[in-house]
């Protein structure tokens, strides 16, 4: 496919599509693990995360395998190996190689939760200069979707799967751009039980017939009786020995003896599964590049770093987790979506896809974006290292307490 052909699909059409069908690596009906969340009620297992879906005139329940979130991560992992590759992508990274945590290496906007607008960016200078009081910064805390030039030139990725700056002035009423992407893997045709989840109301709900098994076997044959003290100075066989606090703990609390069998319900079989995968061309017309061949050219090279995101996914796998390896039953092509809701095959591989992104990142250069040469090298402030340092010492020593939820 030609740059031309890109440009005149995202102007005149509806979306880019396919549905790609996947199956286990180890064969059809084999046993697969989606992502397990935190049960409804007290006292209840973790689960999966069911629905029913109407398909052909019927309706199967369906399990999610990889969400839509989890997806932008796994296609911006993507291109992260792409630019490993020696792909010329835009994007900014925070170098902590010189300081004391040299072993993080380079976070990039295509790993920080926030993308451009994180707080690992925020708390990093470039040139000397607090990120965001800088020109660079300025530019895109006041980028907005009639104007998103300044993501586009620095990080494009972001516009791509979405960003917003919550931090920004006026109590995060800062730069919010939706995703223009949409990637999910389901497993469709999940066997379940139906079991009464509350009593009391009579709901039903669904639990997977498949079942997960754990024990542990210590050779050391420490058994449940020993007496065993914890406190602050580690633990031990004896109140003394264990240090100030020591309380009595079984030995599985320090790692130690045996792990009763146990079965849960978790894992799944299923008829396949389905990666859906939709370029909102709609969603990129809503953004501004200043008018003109900027607007075409801007766009045009977002529905290409698309295309080459799901296509080097394709080319690495899909080996989404413990027992979770899927491989493409075939390959389906893309879809041209037509106002109408009409659909037309687009043929693109691996390699036309970088031809692809290269040919849209040239016609944009012409149409007048200023890319860096480079990627834009941010330095963490003294105050960034120093709460890694802290934060390190403290899981070390076992007080760091469960990770919160944050900013990012």
């Amino acid at each position: 496919m030609e740059v031309a052909t890109l440009q005149t699909i995202v102007a005149e059409h509806a979306a880019i599509r396919r549905r790609q069908v996947l199956q286990p690596v180890g064969g059809k009906g084999d046993k697969i693990f989606p992502p397990t969340y935190p049960a409804e009620r007290n006292n209840e297992p973790p689960r999966h995360v069911y629905e029913k879906r109407k398909l052909d005139g019927r309706e199967v329940w369906c399990v999610l395998v990889d969400s839509v979130a989890s997806q932008a991560n796994r296609l911006e992992d993507a291109l992260s190996a792409a630019i490993d590759e020696g792909l010329a992508i835009p994007h900014l990274f925070v170098d902590f190689t010189t300081t004391e945590l040299a072993d993080i290496g380079r976070l990039t906007s295509l790993q920080a939760p926030h993308r451009v607008y994180d707080a690992i960016f925020r708390d990093s200078l470039l040139n000397g200069t607090p990120f965001m009081k800088s020109d660079l910064g300025r530019r895109l805390a006041a980028a907005g979707p009639r104007d998103a030039s300044a993501l586009l030139e620095v990080a494009p990725a972001a516009l791509l799967f979405g960003a917003w700056h919550s931090t920004g002035e006026g109590g995060g009423l800062g730069a919010k751009f939706a995703r223009c992407l949409v990637s999910e893997i389901v497993a469709v045709d999940v066997p379940v039980e139906e079991v009464v989840g509350d009593r009391r109301t009579g709901e039903v709900t669904p639990r997977t017939l498949g079942r997960r098994v754990g024990s542990r076997i210590d050779p050391l044959g420490i058994l449940r009786a020993v007496e065993v003290y914890k406190g602050e100075a580690d633990w031990g066989t004896s109140p003394t020995e264990a240090g100030k606090g020591a309380k009595k703990v079984r030995p599985s609390e320090i790692n130690h003896g045996n792990i009763a069998p146990s079965v849960q319900p978790l894992g799944v079989t299923c008829d396949h599964l389905e990666h859906g995968f939709v370029l909102s061309c709609a969603a990129l017309r809503r953004l501004g590049f200043g008018g003109g061949e900027r607007d075409a050219a801007g766009r045009t090279l977002l529905a290409a770093l698309g295309l080459l995101a799901v296509a080097e996914q394709d080319a690495r796998g899909y080996a989404l987790r413990s027992r979770c390896d899927l491989v493409c039953d075939g390959a389906a092509p893309f879809e041209i979506v037509h106002r109408d809701g009409s659909g037309e095959p687009l043929a693109l591989d691996r390699e036309g896809a970088r031809r692809l992104w290269a040919g849209a990142f040239e016609r944009a250069k012409a149409a007048g974006f200023a890319f860096a040469a480079e990627p834009i090298r941010l330095e963490p402030q003294k105050k960034l290292v120093e709460i890694v340092r802290k934060s390190r010492e403290l899981a070390l020593a076992g007080r760091g307490g469960e990770a919160e939820e944050g900013e990012g």
